[in-house]
């Protein structure tokens, strides 16, 4: 299925100092992280994993938002994440995963100990180079590695001057691919529409646990919330608290060690 392409926040032109500047917002926080962000399709599980397949990694697992799907589908996973809070929240999630403190650069891991690979909202934040290196190193022959990112949709008009107020740097742009390396053959894409049900109150929850909002001034954080407020519950004249059904769009790209 052809995709149209993401341009993510910390895309290509990102530089390592930029890179690792910004992941660091990631390093604390773990339980809201847990209790606001999105998962993922289930169907987007499925179509990373290929037939047959018995271990799987998930690199910049985070709290486990991927990694438990890739569970429910019974396959053997190891998650890779360099925020020890992140990964106290998925011991508490997913108890019976294996957890490594590691980068996509440096996993840890053993040489051809996995079938997939997975890369769910962190692959911006990796070095494309030496992650695609690593990712090869671990996977046996004929492996895949799968790279994943939610967006909220932005062809709905509201959702896309949502995305804007909340400073969502995720935008998609035409013509745009993930960069991996030569240790992969070209990757197929896909795009995987789906929704979350989230409150008003929930909607400015999730926009604290992103990145800019993270990195930014008291001053800032405050115009965030009160711009928010403004289009959530007056321009759009939603009650405090109600339910809204926030459509995403899951991009994914799956391609196969050379």
């Amino acid at each position: 299925m052809p995709a149209p392409h993401v341009s993510p926040v910390g895309g290509p032109r990102m530089t390592t100092a930029r890179r690792r500047e910004m992941g660091r917002a990631f390093e604390t926080g773990g339980e809201h992280y847990e209790q606001v962000r999105p998962s993922y399709p289930a169907e987007a599980a499925r179509w990373a994993v290929p037939n047959g397949a018995r271990d799987a990694v998930d690199l910049g697992a985070g709290t486990g938002k991927f990694t438990g799907l890739l569970t429910e589908l019974g396959l053997a996973v190891t998650a890779v994440e360099p925020s020890e809070d992140m990964l106290a929240q998925l011991h508490v999630a997913l108890p019976g995963v294996t957890t490594v403190l590691g980068t996509g650069e440096a996993s840890g891991l053993p040489t051809a100990s996995a079938d997939v690979a997975t890369v769910a909202q962190a692959w911006h934040w990796f070095d494309p180079a030496a992650a695609s290196a690593e990712a090869a190193r671990i996977l046996r022959p004929g492996g895949r590695l799968v790279l994943l990112w939610n967006q909220l949709d932005t062809s709905v008009p509201w959702v896309h001057r949502l995305t804007r107020i909340m400073h969502a740097g995720d935008v998609i742009k035409p013509h745009y691919a993930p960069s991996i390396g030569p240790e992969f053959l070209p990757p197929e894409a896909a795009v995987l529409p789906w929704h979350d049900e989230l409150t008003t109150l929930e909607v400015m929850e999730l926009t604290k646990s992103r990145s800019y909002y993270l990195r930014s001034s008291e001053a800032v954080r405050a115009k965030v919330l009160a711009n928010l407020d403004w289009y959530l519950h007056e321009h759009l004249g939603h009650a405090v608290g109600e339910r809204l059904t926030l459509p995403y769009r899951c991009y994914a790209w799956r391609a196969v060690r050379a």
